[in-house]
């Protein structure tokens, strides 16, 4: 019965992918209803505490859109790319990284990859070569980030190790930017150069390069709205770092339980949530971000597909771990415990299939907890999480697929040789093995 299971739950997250959107949560309903009225698993539970976290922090990078602070970051991160055209290939994925860290999703990529283009373009430097490290960029700075979908569900999930933000970052950060660099080398002179490639040749000559128009700069009170949209989300994050790593600092409270009075401490989830919710609202209140255009914004669009991926995704691999638990922790944890590359290796191919670092890691961290498998560990082995690049059909692949009018990103005719495998495959196997080796020195 367990591997029937695990075919329909497979299928499902297969099928769901394929059609995109919000696809992979609502199939896994599907799975869901077959496990728990056909098969009488338990029904599992949905993971409640990270969904509002990221709900809370998508409310927040919402009103920050609407204020036109993620147009100002946008804008910033071009004029810094655009002061040394020669050097793209190195500085686009370094800003990409930052900017991701900083906003805590990928969603801003897309505004930044025609300017990488672009720019690349212009210098005679072949746009693949920053346009695909620049892609992956973003996916290290998303799993560093303190305040990405991915980061909070890890920290939910190593709850009961009493593992805290600042035990996460002090791995992933250095670990994802040796990463970018490593991966960044991979390319920087990687197939000819523009002048000679036959495709751009080919579009030069029919028409097929044009010219972008320029990025509209803000100004006066859109300009004053922006920075200071800006300013509260910085002290939103520093604030949650602060707390992250002094947890002494998060209010304790009392309540009647049982006839008597019960001390208890706001955990750091609903820390997160309770600060995300507060920085939107001062946002609306302050910095004119609009509640319409904050719901109707490509932030909250896409936070949403990724809540109702993750809702119905993670609920229905809880459902299958709580009716095949004893199997599953009988049947790999003498595997897993004697290799942990494993471990890694499963987080690498679930994200493949799932499109999503955080909806992986709400599936399968709780399988590892279970199994008892070191806290050290699990963190070391969370920068392989980023397989989403894999197969070609990931956004802001396709996106840059079809940003570069040079026509030198590409996908390629058999599917897997397309031009983000090699950054892919270097920057997250040397983010991982760094990540091994810190994890190793400060434990």
């Amino acid at each position: 019965m367990m591997w029937l299971g695990l075919l329909i739950l497979l299928t499902c997250i297969v099928i769901g992918a394929r059609l995109g959107g919000i696809s992979l949560g609502t199939v896994g309903g599907i799975g869901l209803l077959i496990f728990v009225f056909l098969f009488h698993y338990p029904p599992g539970s949905p993971p409640g505490i990270v969904l509002g976290m990221i709900i809370a922090v998508i409310t927040a990078l919402a009103a920050m859109q609407a204020a036109g602070g993620l147009d100002y970051l946008v804008s910033l991160a071009g004029k810094i790319m655009k002061k040394k055209p020669q050097y793209i290939t190195f500085v686009a994925p370094l800003v990409t990284y930052i900017l991701i860290f900083a906003s805590g999703t990928q969603h801003v990529i897309y505004a930044l990859l025609p300017v990488i283009s672009e720019v690349s373009a212009k210098a005679g430097i072949r746009p693949e070569r920053p346009l695909s490290i620049s892609v992956i960029a973003a996916q290290s700075g998303l799993i560093a980030s303190p305040i990405s979908a991915a980061t909070v569900a890890m920290v939910a999930a190593l709850t009961s190790y009493q593992v805290s933000l600042l035990d996460i970052m002090l791995v992933t950060i250095p670990a994802t930017l040796l990463g970018v660099i490593v991966g960044t080398l991979s390319v920087a002179w990687k197939g000819k150069k523009l002048s000679e490639d036959p495709v751009y040749q080919e579009r030069l000559k029919s028409g097929k390069i044009t010219d972008k128009a320029e990025a509209v700069e803000l100004t006066g009170e859109k300009l004053k709205n922006a920075l200071g949209s800006n300013l509260l989300f910085l002290l939103g994050i520093i604030f949650v770092v602060v707390i992250g790593i002094f947890p002494e600092l998060r209010p304790n409270y009392q309540m009647l339980g049982e006839g008597k009075l019960e001390t208890g401490q706001v955990d750091m989830g609903q820390a997160i949530m309770i600060i995300m919710l507060a920085v939107a609202g001062l946002m609306m209140l302050f910095f004119k971000a609009r509640p319409e255009e904050a719901v109707k914004g490509s932030i909250m669009k896409g936070g949403m597909v990724a809540v109702i991926s993750i809702l119905g995704v993670s609920w229905m691999g809880s459902s299958f771990f709580e009716g095949n638990r004893v199997e599953i922790v009988t049947g790999i944890s003498g595997v897993i415990q004697q290799a942990p590359w494993v471990f890694a290796l499963g987080l690498f191919v679930l994200s493949m299939l799932l499109f999503s670092q955080a909806a992986t890691i709400v599936t399968l961290l709780p399988v590892a907890v279970a199994l008892g498998m070191p806290a050290a560990t699990l963190i070391a082995v969370y920068p392989a999480v980023n397989g989403s690049f894999f197969l070609p059909t990931y956004g802001t692949i396709l996106a840059a697929v079809s940003f570069d009018q040079t026509g030198t990103t590409r996908i390629g005719k058999y599917l897997l040789n397309h031009s983000f495998m090699l950054p892919g495959l270097v920057t997250t196997l040397a983010s991982t093995i760094f990540a091994l080796l810190i994890s190793r020195l400060i434990n």
